[in-house]
């Protein structure tokens, strides 16, 4: 392993702790937007706060050459409850770093400490420091606020750690990496009335516990075997009481998919559905779906860059460029639809906090990728700027 950044170790761990502790979730995450401000600073970056709120971008200019590589870590965290006992727990009752954007955060600003001291390279690194990934709004609210107007970015990366996959290994694709998200939303309006008089009315629930059983067969029935995706139901709510029959209902959820023909053949399918069997029982429906999230599509010659810096670091026995597709979503996927770039996973490790599920209460980032993941994206820009 060819560790750039092994001297900032106990400091990576600090920041990282003190992140941890102070959790924001979407577009509040003025505690982190702050930190990363002021310390960007101290390492004598040119410092642009505000951006999309919370977002901050550091620009460190080495050279004279006008190439340029963007490098985007996520800062917000989650409404959970951490259940936790060590001694950085959150200190805040509801809000809980569950899924490591603390870990990226200090990771970027260790790769900026580390290239602001001792970056032998020629262009321009733009470290992006991103509110609500968690929402997937944060990515296009930074668009929207100038990321690309006001900064040259050329090529933009990214990374995840990932549960389950081996501490410091790293993975990605070309093509399609991460799934779209569509929102879906479901009306039911029949004839409520009274329990022990069925017959005199539609009640809602035996029409929407229809809908939802043949949602499932959308994914096993319409969606060719060789093609990922997920419907899934997470709320069903109607007006009834103990003894009163309900008459309106609703059923939220959200589906995934790989590609867009896969994503407008489950729309599709799914209005079928409603609107058939809502028909059947003579009762009104209305049906929406919106896809909130798109498709993280990596470019061939970006993912071979990011490989081949992996592979410096931890030896290509680490690193697998072919990998399967992932069915979450990320917003990173609205830069990926304006600039070349490459979404990359890293392993968090398969024990302990370490090995549970991405917003769990019990998961905590991995400490030792903290040095990995700096001399990770010191190595990937030097390679991409070099000044030789």
């Amino acid at each position: 392993m060819n560790m750039k950044t092994q001297s900032l170790h106990n400091q990576l761990v600090e920041w990282r702790h003190d992140l941890h502790m102070n959790p924001q979730i979407s577009f509040e995450e003025e505690y982190a937007s702050n930190k990363v401000a002021n310390l960007l600073k101290d390492f004598g970056l040119e410092v642009h706060q505000g951006i999309a709120k919370t977002g901050v971008v550091g620009v460190l200019k080495k050279g004279n050459s006008s190439k340029s590589i963007g490098i985007r870590a996520d800062m917000d965290a989650l409404p959970i409850n951490e259940m936790n006992t060590f001694s950085y727990k959150s200190k805040i009752e509801n809000r809980m770093h569950a899924c490591g954007h603390d870990g990226h955060t200090s990771i970027l600003l260790g790769a900026a400490k580390y290239l602001a001291e001792h970056g032998n390279f020629d262009g321009t690194v733009y470290f992006i420091f991103q509110p609500d990934e968690e929402k997937t709004q944060g990515a296009q609210a930074m668009i929207d606020d100038g990321l690309f107007t006001k900064f040259e970015i050329d090529e933009v990366f990214a990374f995840h750690n990932l549960p389950g996959m081996k501490t410091g290994s790293f993975a990605s694709r070309a093509g399609t990496i991460t799934a779209s998200e569509s929102l879906f939303k479901i009306e039911l309006w029949g004839q409520g009335g009274h329990s022990a008089l069925p017959h005199m009315g539609v009640d809602t629930i035996t029409v929407g516990t229809q809908i939802i059983n043949s949602l499932q067969s959308i994914v096993s029935r319409k969606l060719n075997p060789a093609v990922n995706g997920v419907v899934s139901v997470t709320g069903f709510s109607a007006d009834g009481t103990e003894n009163v029959l309900p008459g309106y209902a609703l059923i939220t959820g959200d589906s995934r998919s790989l590609s867009p023909e896969s994503n407008k053949i489950i729309e599709d399918s799914m209005k079928d559905i409603v609107e058939g069997i809502a028909k059947a029982h003579n009762i009104k429906s209305s049906f929406s779906y919106y896809t909130r999230t798109n498709m993280t599509t990596n470019t061939a010659d970006q993912v071979e860059a990011a490989m081949t810096a992996a592979r410096t670091i931890v030896g290509k026995d680490m690193v697998d460029g072919n990998c399967e597709p992932k069915l979450f979503s990320e917003d990173f996927s609205q830069m990926t639809l304006v600039k070349p770039g490459c979404y990359i996973l890293i392993g968090n490790g398969t024990e302990g906090p370490h090995g549970q599920s991405l917003h769990s209460s019990n998961y905590d980032f991995n400490d030792e990728l903290l040095v990995i993941g700096s001399s990770y994206w010191s190595e990937l820009v030097y390679q991409r700027l070099s000044s030789s």
